[in-house]
């Protein structure tokens, strides 16, 4: 398994990416990604997407261009904490999706692990 992308942005295109294989999320959570992921690269500028690593985990990554000298990695570090201290709910749903629709685990026991 590969690392997969739902959604990113990118501050220097000022362009939104939403990975048309998580197109059965309802569209409230499609919208509140894209809320994210802009304005996370509003507030810290460079790119910001939002997938999965090959071991099925939520990921958050943030990169910049090498010339970027306004982007701060402290500051983006601080935001991604906070997303997931806030989006808690959103994201374990995220997750459960991902796991049950995406990857076909059975369902039954992610939810007895919660």
């Amino acid at each position: 398994m590969e690392e997969v992308v739902i959604c990113a942005a990118n501050a220097y295109e000022q362009k939104y990416y939403f990975n048309k294989d998580f197109s059965k999320i309802p569209q409230s959570i499609q919208d509140e990604l894209h809320i994210i992921c802009v304005l996370f690269t509003e507030e810290v500028g460079g790119i910001f997407a939002i997938g999965f690593d090959e071991e099925g985990e939520l990921k958050f990554t943030t990169q910049a261009a090498d010339e970027d000298y306004l982007y701060d990695d402290i500051a983006a570090g601080l935001l991604v904490s906070k997303i997931r201290a806030t989006k808690q709910e959103l994201l374990e749903s995220l997750s459960l999706f991902y796991r049950v629709v995406i990857l076909k685990e059975p369902i039954e026991g992610l939810l007895d692990q919660e």
